[in-house]
């Protein structure tokens, strides 16, 4: 591989004696052009910024002596002392060729990791990397669950769509490392619904005592414009930190012999140190570890005694088999042992998923789950590593145990799920949250949902309060998307069958109504479901939609990165162009880093 050649352009605008210093400054590649997604990290901290669309990026450090590192895809890590600037304007150089530059080898993680930590890749005391370069190892044991992609259903003979709703964003994080790694992911790793519910979207908040407000548009398909596309939206009330009810939080922590990786165990202890510093002094925290055997190495500790539970979290090391069903069962029994009425009782299970003692299947997984989640405790997965990750586990275990799954592959992820997001991966504000969908087969010739293949229900399962669904924290958004074929439009996707010998199927006529969204969700202590209706019209014009606009190019990438049969004409190419056009308001930088991704997949394909 070429040796990557690097530019720094250091601009000192002025100097400031404090405790604190704000930087500012921009990146740019070796044209001018504004780097978007370039992660900028203090060294040795979990502080960490993004580039946004325009290359610019702003962030504090403690102080002159601090190191800013710069990271981007395809170019070489730098080390700046910040000094007494303000200001530092970097300018980047790389070689296009890099990407396509994968060397797939076989070597032990001991061996790795001490390649890492020679490189300075990662450091026990200054905490892991932001992201973790490792080659991909030869002996790849990750598994994922097969999807098969939803197909057009003609809504004469199937009006009813049911679902329940998704508010994990596992896939999508999990995809950035492969990319990040120089490989497209593996099909079935591609869930195109936590792709658009990765991103937040500029929804209004309910203005009643609902938990929930509802938004609904539709434009055409930028795939085939002579399909729509319609947009479901949730918008979940957000709770202020002083809101919040009192926390029983159980740390559930994988420590066994596969934790033993720098992006692994590591890099566990920082993002739930991140997560403690949340804490208040009415909430508590235990922790349960399992590697051959499980055990409680911390009672439960007041929120307050922040140093007691870092210190018990910096003390974890790996090593041993897996004994995750036991480790889950003792877990629960701490949580229900410190049970709060009216709080939130939640275990959080941080793991490869990598289980190979006691229950470890995921139908052994899934009853115990099922059985534990009727205790009043939800449950939050958070999967970390490679080589032998176990997804199709994880996700079952978050399904199942009425709560969420997030993929933590560097610090910023971290960040973004424990910190950003804090109350909606945490706090739950609606269970059993389930969509139906009515298609009026008079305007509607055929439909399909995009995504949530795993989150499929009978069309009898949204009135049965015993069903199980998704649930819905504070201050989430979650979009669902419907391609539709409109009446008298033809189409390579939609079959003919005989008429009817027995029934006719009479239609009624209703003309100004395109479908009809029903919702049925119950509160997190409740058990009997509320019902909300809304009816999206039939009107001939696209609305002017900046949410549905960005969620279509997400899916967009999705189809790409799956080569479904419905993607088109579309290319990364052309997912690249409706990024830049769409991205809108992106507060975080995640939409700069999405396109980064898009750009790196077109560069690899």
């Amino acid at each position: 591989m070429k040796k990557l050649q690097l530019l720094l352009a250091i601009v000192i605008v002025s100097s400031v004696d404090a405790m604190t210093l704000p930087i500012t400054g921009s990146v740019y590649d070796e044209t001018g052009t504004p780097l978007p997604g370039v992660t900028i990290v203090e060294k040795g901290t979990t502080n960490g910024a993004l580039t946004d669309k325009n290359g610019k990026y702003s962030i504090t450090v403690k102080d002159a002596g601090s190191t800013l590192v710069f990271s981007f895809v395809g170019f070489q890590t730098e080390e700046i002392q910040v000094g007494k600037k303000q200001q530092i304007n970097v300018i980047l150089y790389t070689d296009a060729q890099q990407l396509q530059e994968v060397v797939l080898e076989d070597v032990s993680s001991s061996a790795l990791r001490k390649r890492l930590n020679a490189t300075g890749a990662v450091s026990r005391a200054a905490g892991p990397s932001y992201m973790v370069s490792e080659p991909y190892p030869f002996h790849n044991t990750e598994s994922y669950d097969a999807i098969e992609e939803n197909t057009f259903h003609k809504s004469v003979d199937k009006p009813l769509s049911t679902f329940s709703i998704d508010v994990d964003a596992a896939s999508y994080s999990n995809l950035r490392r492969f990319l990040h790694m120089g490989q497209l992911p593996p099909k079935d790793a591609v869930r195109i619904e936590e792709m658009i519910n990765y991103f937040h979207y500029d929804y209004e908040g309910p203005k009643d005592d609902k938990p929930f407000a509802i938004h609904t548009a539709k434009t055409k398909a930028p795939w085939n414009e002579d399909h729509l596309l319609v947009k479901i939206g949730i918008q979940g009330k957000k709770l202020e930190m002083e809101e919040l009810p009192p926390s029983n939080i159980v740390f559930l922590l994988d420590v066994s012999g596969s934790m033993d990786a720098p992006n692994k165990l590591p890099l566990l202890i920082s993002s739930l140190k991140m997560l403690v510093n949340e804490l208040r002094p009415q909430d508590k925290v235990s922790i349960v570890v399992y590697a051959g055997a499980a055990g409680l190495v911390l009672p439960p500790t007041d929120g307050g005694d922040k140093a007691t539970i870092i210190e018990a979290l910096e003390n974890l090391e790996a090593g041993g088999s897996t004994a995750g069903g036991a480790g889950i069962h003792l877990a629960y029994k701490v949580a229900k042992a410190n049970f709060v009425a009216g709080g939130n009782n939640r275990v959080i299970l941080a793991t490869d998923g990598d289980f190979n003692v006691g229950a470890s299947s995921n139908g052994e997984m899934q009853r115990l789950i099922e059985e534990k989640r009727e205790e009043g405790v939800f449950l939050t997965v958070l999967g970390f590593g490679m080589g032998n990750y176990k997804d199709s586990k994880m996700e079952t275990l978050a399904d199942k145990g009425n709560g969420n799954y997030a993929y933590i592959d560097n610090i910023l992820e971290a960040k973004k799920v424990l910190v950003t997001e804090f109350g909606g991966t945490l706090f739950t504000i609606a269970k059993d949250v389930k969509i139906q969908v009515e298609f009026n087969p008079n305007v509607v010739q055929a439909y399909r949902l995009i995504g949530y293949e795993n989150r499929k229900l009978n069309d009898e399962d949204f009135n049965d309060d015993k069903k199980d669904a998704g649930e819905l924290g504070s201050g989430h958004t979650v979009t669902a998307l419907y391609e539709i074929i409109p009446v008298g439009v033809k189409s390579e996707f939609t079959k003919d069958v005989d008429d009817l010998k027995y029934q006719t199927q009479a239609i009624a006529g209703y003309m100004d109504e395109l479908l009809t969204v029903k919702f049925r969700y119950k509160a997190p202590a409740g058990n009997t479901s509320q019902l909300i209706e809304r009816v999206v019209p039939n009107d001939k014009q696209p609305d002017e939609d900046e949410n549905l606009n960005w969620a279509a190019t997400v899916a967009s990438f999705g189809m790409v990165l799956r080569d479904s049969e419905f993607k088109g004409d579309l290319t990364f190419s052309k997912v690249l162009q409706m990024a830049h056009q769409s991205a809108g308001t992106d507060e975080f930088g995640y939409r700069a880093e999405f396109i980064n991704l898009v750009n790196i997949a077109n560069r690899i394909q």
